[in-house]
């Protein structure tokens, strides 16, 4: 099963966190999303969220517009 792409490009601290919890709120445990985006701020970002609140961070990518964030739900 591909992972949902969830697209926060464009975006500033704090809100692609913000809105990735809200979206993996609403996803079943064990659920893949890739996140998307542009603030450089979430490569430090995205790390320290799933580390507290328990989400595994499976794959981190240098995308040409940011990064990319492949997160399994708790």
């Amino acid at each position: 099963m591909n992972p949902a792409l969830y697209d926060l490009r464009g975006l500033k601290c704090p809100l692609p966190v913000m809105k990735t919890r809200r979206k993996l709120a609403a996803m079943a445990s064990g659920t893949l999303i890739l996140v998307d985006t542009s603030d450089p701020m979430a490569v430090i970002d995205m790390p320290h969220f799933c580390n507290e609140d328990g989400h595994e961070l499976v794959e981190t990518e240098k995308t040409e517009s940011g990064h990319r964030f492949l997160i399994r739900k708790r």
